[in-house]
């Protein structure tokens, strides 16, 4: 029996995550596991009545959890930016998710934007910083002359910092980066262990080249981690050449490690290139606390209630909770029905079918259930 959070959040959040809900409870049917499935109302329609995001009472419940299966977040009633920070931000630093995991796979069937790429080209996974760099959230804007004492609390460290800021512009803004060692370590260590058991390569990004103090400390970091992995193959990049890369050569790549900020912004460029947003799952892991499964795409808040939105991201993401918890071929299983579903045309309009968000739900369910 595993017990498991669920987050519907906003929009079409709820409606996916029934979907995956359905799967992952097929899945124990078939691998001789329960779920134990206990939801949380958290979202914009609570925010909009009560004012409250996510109370401090809601983080001890979820802390009792080993996983949360999230839906997505936003709402167009709401200034963009309190529900993301209060709410999905405010989960991911609490229980120090510090491992964004991604993995970009082009699933059979799926159709990518790449001319003369298919599956055997596009099969890696982005291991990205989820606590610090410029999401740490030391940040402002302001006229003219400043005094300024700022400061981020992380389980890792507390930073802070003094400002005396006097300028002549009419306005200025300003963010700060932050990278530690042991943050930066941990992730990349996470990397090189995830490299060992696929094809032994890692691929680091950064942009130690012009921000040379945060992403130098980055680099460093990764050097001496590679000497503890000599069976594994490892290369730098730029964020920009890998842009590139990922376009014109995506079968170069194995495990890439990447910082928080860049880590975002190629992840979605991976997300087009396996066949779009809508078969994007991702995971916010802690190995050794709670951790949470998402998919990537936002809440499409105008799809609500429609029966268009497309659950497979989702599904997927419900498949990287289940190899988490430690159930590696039900998770393996549920990826193979997405692609039964997709090779037998059961896929939303997004994707050029016809079918509703439930009917993917209950067929990727059913190819689970007698597979």
């Amino acid at each position: 029996m595993y017990r498991v959070a669920a987050i519907g959040g906003d929009g079409i959040g709820p409606e996916i995550i029934r979907e995956g809900k359905k799967v992952l409870n097929a899945a124990g049917e078939k691998y001789g596991f329960d779920i134990d499935w206990q939801d949380f109302d958290i979202g914009a329609d609570r925010y909009l009545k009560t004012g409250e995001l996510v109370t401090e009472d809601e983080l001890r419940e979820l802390g009792k959890f080993r996983a949360i299966y999230f839906g997505a977040i936003g709402d167009e009633r709401v200034v963009p930016g309190i529900l993301e920070k209060g709410i999905l931000l405010r989960i991911r630093f609490h229980f120090d998710q510090f491992i964004n995991l991604r993995p970009i796979k082009m699933l059979s069937g799926a159709v990518t934007p790449l001319a003369g790429k298919g599956p055997a080209d596009i099969d890696f996974i982005v291991v990205r910083e989820n606590t610090e760099d410029f999401y740490v959230g030391i940040g402002s804007r302001f006229h003219g002359s400043q005094k300024i004492t700022l400061s981020v609390e992380r389980e890792l460290y507390h930073a802070e910092f003094n400002l005396d800021i006097e300028s002549d512009a009419d306005e200025l803004a300003y963010q700060i980066g932050v990278v530690s060692r042991e943050g930066a370590s941990r992730v990349i260590a996470y990397a090189f262990e995830l490299a060992r058991i696929r094809r032994k390569k890692l691929t680091s990004v950064d942009k130690a080249n012009v921000l040379s103090d945060i992403y130098g400390l980055w680099r460093e970091v990764f050097s001496e981690q590679a000497k503890r992995y000599p069976d594994v193959t490892t290369e730098f990049t730029f964020v920009d050449a890998i842009t590139m890369w990922f376009v014109k050569n995506p079968e170069w790549f194995d495990v890439v490690v990447t910082p928080n900020m860049f880590g975002d912004i190629i992840t979605d460029l991976g997300a087009m290139i396996q066949g779009g947003l809508g078969l994007a799952p991702g995971g916010n892991i802690n190995p050794g606390g709670t951790s949470m499964f998402e998919p990537i795409h936002g809440s499409a808040p105008k799809y609500r209630g429609l029966g268009i939105a497309n659950p497979m991201a989702t599904i997927w993401a419900g498949s990287l909770l289940l190899d988490h918890l430690g159930e590696p071929r039900a998770a393996a299983a549920i990826v193979s029905a997405l692609e039964k579903a997709i090779a037998d045309g059961v896929v939303t309009r997004d994707m050029g079918g016809s079918a509703s968000t439930s009917t993917v739900g209950d067929y990727v369910s059913q190819v689970m259930t007698r597979g």
